[in-house]
This record gives C-alpha cells, sequence and structure tokens, in this order.
C-alpha cells in the first residue's frame, strides 16, 4: 500500500480560503502537497504554515503556458512517484443583475471558473493517469440552485456540474476518479474580495440598474457579510476533499453546509414556479 508521504496533490487557488485549507490539511496528512499560487507573498505565507514537504507552484489557470509550466515542475520534482489527485479549486465570483451585466465580466468569469478548470485538468491529466490519480473539482450549491444577481456565477457553477460529470464517465474508462464538492456559505476572505468587485463594476452600471435592482443589490451585500461572519470554517470542504481524494469509494458529490445540501433538496422537491416565487423575492 502506498503510503500518504509517497503520494502528490496538486491544489489551486491555494492561497487563501478553501485552497488553502486543503492543502493544509492534506499536508498534515502527510501529503506531498503542490500548492498552486499566483504571489511570490502569497508562496512565503503558505510555507509558514505548514511542513517542509509543502512546495508552492506559481500557476495562474488563465494562462496555458503557466498551467503546463506547473505541471513539468511538478512532474520534475515527483519523478517516478504517482500523482494522487487534483484539486480544481481556484475561481473567482462576479455579482451584477444579468440586464447590465457588461459581457466582458462574463467572459472573465467562465474563463477562470471554467476554462481555466479544464486547462489545468488537461496539463495534469497525464500525471494522473500513471497513477490512476482522482480529480476534485470546488463547485458551489450555486451549481445546484440559481440565485438573483450571480448569474455569471451560477453559470460558471452549473457548468462545472456538467464538466465533472463527464469527466467522471470518460476517466473511469482509465481508473481515474472525479468528484466534485458543492459547498454553501463558507467564512474566507472570497466573500470581502466579492464585494469590492462587486462595488466597482455596480459604479460603473447606468442609474436606471440601480433603480431596479437596488434593493436586491443591498440584500446581496448584506448576505455577503453575514457569510464572511458565520459561514461554516473553510476546514469543513477540507475534510470533504479529503474524503474523495483517499475513500475506496468516493462519493460523486459533496454538498457541505446546511444551506448547501437545503438548496439541493429544494430543487428535487419543489415545483420550478414555487422555486421561482421564493427566490424572486430575495430581488424584489
Amino acid at each position: 500500500m502506498v503510503s500518504n508521504r509517497q503520494r502528490a496533490v496538486v491544489v489551486t487557488g491555494a492561497s487563501s480560503g478553501i485552497g488553502e485549507a486543503c492543502a493544509l490539511r492534506l499536508d498534515g496528512l502527510g501529503f506531498r502537497v503542490f500548492a498552486g499560487v499566483r504571489r511570490q507573498q502569497d508562496s512565503d505565507a503558505l510555507r509558514r504554515k505548514a511542513s517542509e514537504r509543502l512546495a508552492p507552484v506559481m500557476l495562474d489557470v488563465t494562462d496555458p503556458l503557466s498551467a503546463q509550466s506547473a505541471s513539468d515542475s511538478v512532474a520534475a520534482a515527483t519523478g517516478g512517484v504517482r500523482l494522487a489527485g487534483l484539486v480544481n479549486n481556484a475561481g473567482t465570483d462576479v455579482a451584477a443583475p444579468l440586464e447590465f451585466l457588461p459581457l466582458g465580466e462574463l467572459r472573465r468569469q467562465l474563463e477562470v471558473n471554467v476554462v481555466g478548470q479544464i486547462a489545468v485538468t488537461q496539463s495534469f491529466l497525464p500525471l494522473l493517469h500513471q497513477g490512476s490519480g482522482r480529480i476534485v473539482n470546488i463547485g458551489s450549491v450555486s451549481g445546484r440552485i440559481a440565485s438573483p444577481l450571480l448569474g455569471t456565477y451560477t453559470a460558471s457553477k452549473f457548468a462545472m456540474e456538467g464538466l465533472t460529470d463527464t469527466l467522471r464517465r470518460e476517466l473511469s474508462l482509465w481508473g481515474v476518479a472525479v468528484s466534485i464538492v458543492e459547498p454553501g456559505r463558507i467564512a474566507t476572505p472570497i466573500w470581502q474580495k466579492s464585494l469590492k468587485v462587486a462595488d466597482e463594476l455596480l459604479g460603473a452600471l447606468p442609474r436606471r440598474a440601480l433603480e431596479l435592482y437596488g434593493p436586491a443589490i443591498e440584500e446581496m451585500q448584506r448576505g455577503a457579510l453575514e457569510a464572511a461572519r458565520w459561514g461554516a470554517p473553510p476546514e469543513k470542504v477540507a475534510r470533504a476533499v479529503e474524503h474523495a481524494l483517499t475513500a475506496k469509494r468516493p462519493r460523486t458529490r459533496y454538498p457541505v453546509g446546511p444551506d448547501a445540501r437545503l438548496g439541493a433538496l429544494l430543487v428535487r422537491l419543489l415545483p420550478d414556479p414555487v422555486l421561482d416565487r421564493i427566490l424572486s423575492a430575495y430581488a424584489a
């Protein structure tokens, strides 16, 4: 049996929040973790929190050359050691009413949250094939249930649900398991970052957008602040990732948090018109 110390795992978006929690948990379990970061200061900060095994890797998921370079670096560092897993966590969030959303923001959201994930997966799949490794995509409850003002984020997470299913069915032929983790509200810095981006984006929208959607925008901002304070700890997501990477029979989906489980349940039980009325009240 291969010990964790002989098993290598790549985690993207590891500079903070869920990615950092996953990298540190897997490092604590003895895995050799290659943590994708974009800045040297993030690399230095992560090293201070981890064991000597953890190796930060510069990785921008929107740059195919960066993804391939990261894969080459991991291959060189591991030699003949198998790549046990890839955790696709890197992502961003754009919030605005679709009626007024600049199309450039839509393209940016999909480039980071969808195209970038596939680019990284393609780059690391040759190493995963060698050891029948596993892929864990970090999705969201927003990949199950669509909320007002989060159309671009929802689109990206719905896309990841479909792509995860397709990857799982394609790669099962070669023994590569694929799972998706679906967090609800998690207390991470992404909420503060999202609020900052949203403020900048909303400030550029026409006055008519605020006239129509002002109350809904304020409610969304309050919800983001509450999530930053009272959301579940990112370590809960890290535990789900651990199970997906180590269990004899990993699950295909891992909802994390009571709101994620409730959202998945409502989608299954409620007719669309009822669900529409509940969620549309949020944007009234």
